[in-house]
């Protein structure tokens, strides 16, 4: 099946560097690689990272040489707003992000623009962060700076990358800065939280920008395919739950009919909280007049995918810290030993995977707009991924499968363009379809084979598993 050209073959990179150059404030990222570098694997930071600040032109560079349609980004909150509120913009860092969006818009690739991708400024994290209610306002502060300075070009934002990584992994345990660890309660907080600042960031573009800027604005969550290990009734119970818990948490309260929380779990967290001893449920409601200020907030349904599990209560195995929120729903996950392993711990090649999550998001929500703002492979370093070629192959015929059944599938963006500082991983893993050499004061990059397959798929719409690049030169066809 030929690629449709609305099914935009793009890409998405984070890019750090300049850390406090030009005026930029300290992030929690900086904090923790600076104050607790053993927390990364290999006690790196972002500090230079693949130095985009310097480098943007030769991304750029790269992106024509793709040949790519729309190349996703994110903002960093601290290099606007340096101590995180709207009281002080820094022109430096509103300059760089102009000189980006009109260097891609001059060669026809469309920006989305993310606004938050973990990357909370210090400050606001010493005031209690995403834990205190304060911050929904804050975060509308920065995002309505962020509409006047680039909405007059830029088309479509995204609010929030990934709320479960924002309040699960930063909040509820150690895997992301600020790494409270608060297990059991910070995550729900956040959560509340984090819908309240989304709906009043959408609320700003829809009420303030929308008319004459005339863009959209969504919401980007991860999700896996989750699959039921047996054909019982409670292992579907299981995999619902836990769909419910590792994105439906974030993405009920936009996108379902009656909004708030998922059902079944808002009534597991007051059961178990009242078992533990709380006075009250750990996981607080929303309003009514909270739900509806909420729902229908997104213009689409961006989702961060890579994989997926086999789901079942009998896979259980009790936390050793209580209460947490996998204590809470008792579920368990497997993944077979004969799915493809990545050089991520976490990230193993399930067959059909973005068929089922796409499938699995529009049974849930109906025919909402999808985008599919990340999907990519991790590898040692190296230009020869004969495993990346193989997974991106894959996803790409699998979300034309979804296509063939009348998904509203939009559009699909591969990570990443070059391999960049992956958080808790530093850099020992790596995404990029570029290799980015961190051992070179300049940062050299370096296409490897999928980005040819990719440049391949892109040109001919077709996905060709027999097509082998001619040579690894890399050039700018004419038209891009």
């Amino acid at each position: 099946m030929k690629i449709p050209v609305l099914l935009l073959c793009s890409a998405v990179t984070l890019t750090w560097g300049a850390w406090n150059e030009d005026g930029k404030g300290e992030n929690i990222w900086d904090y923790l690689t600076h104050t607790n570098p053993a927390a990364i694997e290999d006690q790196s930071s972002g500090d230079v990272a693949c130095d985009s600040y310097h480098k943007y032109e030769r991304d750029i560079e790269m992106m024509r040489e793709l040949g790519i349609d729309s190349y996703r980004f994110s903002i960093a909150w601290s290099r606007i707003l340096p101590n995180g509120f709207a009281d002080y913009v820094n022109e430096a860092g509103v300059a760089y992000y102009d000189k980006i969006i009109d260097e891609i818009l001059k060669y026809n690739i469309e920006p989305m623009v993310t606004l938050y991708h973990w990357d909370l400024p210090q400050k606001l994290q010493e005031m209690g962060g995403w834990l205190n209610p304060l911050i929904a306002d804050w975060f509308a502060d920065y995002a309505r700076v962020i509409y006047e300075r680039f909405g007059d070009r830029v088309k479509s934002f995204i609010t929030f990358n990934e709320g479960r990584q924002i309040c699960y992994e930063g909040y509820d345990s150690t895997s992301k800065a600020p790494r409270l660890n608060m297990s059991g309660i910070g995550e729900y907080i956040c959560a509340k939280n984090l819908a309240l600042a989304h709906a009043k960031a959408y609320h700003i573009y829809n009420d303030e920008f929308r008319p004459t800027q005339g863009g959209v604005c969504g919401y980007t969550i991860a999700a896996g395919s989750t699959m039921p290990l047996t054909d019982s009734e409670e292992d579907a119970y299981a995999v619902e739950l836990h769909d419910q818990l590792s994105w439906g948490l974030y993405t009920d309260p936009i996108f379902s009919k009656d909004g708030g929380f998922p059902k079944e779990l808002f009534e597991l967290v007051a059961k178990k909280s009242a078992a533990q001893g709380f006075p009250r449920s750990r996981l607080t409601d929303f309003t009514e007049e909270e739900k509806a200020y909420i729902r229908g907030t997104s213009d689409f349904f961006g989702v961060n995918h890579y994989s997926g599990a086999l789901t079942s209560f009998s896979l259980f195995s009790p936390p050793s810290v209580v209460p947490s929120p996998g204590d809470d729903i008792g579920v368990g996950q497997t993944a077979p030993e004969e799915w493809p392993q990545s050089a991520s711990f976490w990230l193993k090649q399930m067959p059909d995977s973005v068929y089922i999550v796409l499938k699995n998001i529009q049974r849930r929500y109906g025919d909402v707009p999808i985008y599919i703002t990340e999907n990519g492979w991790s590898t040692h370093e190296g230009i020869e991924d004969e495993g990346r070629v193989a997974y991106y192959r894959a996803a790409l015929e699998s979300a034309l499968d979804a296509l063939d059944e009348g998904i509203n599938l939009k559009g699909y963006y591969a990570w990443s363009l070059m391999d960049n500082f992956e958080w808790m991983a530093g850099y020992t893993e790596r995404f990029g379809l570029y290799e980015v050499n961190f051992d070179d004061p300049e940062r050299t990059r370096t296409p490897r084979k999928s980005a040819f397959i990719y440049k391949q798929i892109i040109k001919t719409r077709m996905i060709d598993h027999e097509y082998e690049p001619e040579s690894y030169v890399m050039t700018i066809d004419e038209g891009h």
